[in-house]
């Protein structure tokens, strides 16, 4: 964690950091014991240590607050040096935020003037050193690019909205095809938290095909990739199956129901990450919003009642090196 915030290094190349930030730290989220979470979690708001939407019906100064504090934290991190390095990275000036929503919308930071209001895009792109793009998720898919060859970055959001119209794949024929892209996937839910109508399956294989966004064989196999059936596995995690039983006398979730499956929208995002040219690298090791009490997610606060929850967010930064 950096600066006693709930954030985390994913990766460092070149000028070029990753970060993920989460609701909790894990001395934080270990602190609080299995029945303080549930009679806390059902009465009010969970916005965590660090919240970072504005959305959400917190207080706006905090959050404010927190983002002032994200930007503080990252260039601490930036300023320390770097194992295997004779070099350290130079502070970054800001970080960009859009209003996401849930489509395919592409925001130039390089080509559009600074303005008071938030941009309404989901995917930031820019060649700029000294900034920061971060992406706000509470179970969606946060992806974020980063090209060595012409210094471009990118940050995408990606729910199934967004996988289903073509967001990636059009975000990926924004950069030059000079060199390599690399992408890293941040924490999302996974699939076997993502129990979903077979609407949704069928609104993603047809926005897959329209988009051309995955593979002939990637479209071949859709069922056998990225859907399952929607029965609880009896030998799940057991920090799952405690949520479960928690949430099961609040609501109807934990019943079966014939009609619904569960997508795995991490996979999902990976593979057409592939499709487009795109190295992933961190597809096995995402960590799992709903299932993690360290992260926010928007279905556990449904699950549990709850009026709101904050929003985490993966950044991706490019400074200049000294």
């Amino acid at each position: 964690m950096t600066n006693k915030l709930p954030i985390t290094l994913l990766a460092q190349l070149d000028d070029v950091a990753v970060f993920q930030t989460a609701a909790f730290s894990s001395i934080a989220a270990d602190a609080l014991s299995e029945k303080h979470q549930q009679t806390q979690q059902r009465k009010q708001a969970s916005y965590g240590e660090l919240n970072l939407g504005l959305h959400v019906n917190d207080d706006a100064a905090q959050v404010l607050t927190n983002r002032m504090r994200l930007l503080t934290a990252i260039n601490e991190q930036l300023a320390a040096p770097q194992q295997n390095s004779s070099t350290n990275s130079l502070p970054i000036r800001s970080l960009h935020w859009v209003n996401q929503i849930h489509g395919k919308k592409i925001h130039d930071i390089d080509a559009t003037a600074l303005s008071m209001e938030p941009m309404a895009a989901d995917v930031m792109l820019s060649q700029q050193v000294a900034l920061g793009l971060a992406i706000m998720t509470a179970d969606c898919v946060p992806i974020v690019l980063y090209q060595p060859t012409t210094g471009q970055i990118a940050a995408i959001h990606a729910g199934w909205q967004g996988l289903a119209c073509g967001v990636i794949k059009a975000t990926a024929e924004r950069f030059s095809d000079s060199g390599q892209i690399l992408a890293w996937i941040g924490v999302c839910i996974s699939q076997y938290n993502y129990e979903v109508g077979r609407d949704v399956r069928d609104k993603l294989l047809a926005g897959c095909i329209k988009n051309q966004s995955l593979t002939i064989d990637g479209i071949n196999h859709f069922d056998e990739r990225y859907v399952m059936s929607a029965v609880i596995n009896a030998d799940a995690d057991l920090d799952v199956q405690r949520l479960h039983k928690t949430v099961d006398k609040l609501s109807s979730y934990a019943k079966v129901d014939a009609e619904k499956i569960k997508i795995n929208l991490p996979r999902l995002a990976a593979d057409q990450l592939q499709a487009a040219g795109i190295t992933v690298c961190n597809s096995s090791s995402i960590p799992c919003s709903y299932a993690d009490d360290r992260y926010y997610s928007y279905r556990r606060q449904t699950h549990l009642q709850q009026p709101a929850t904050g929003r985490m967010a993966l950044i991706i930064t490019r400074s200049a090196s000294i």
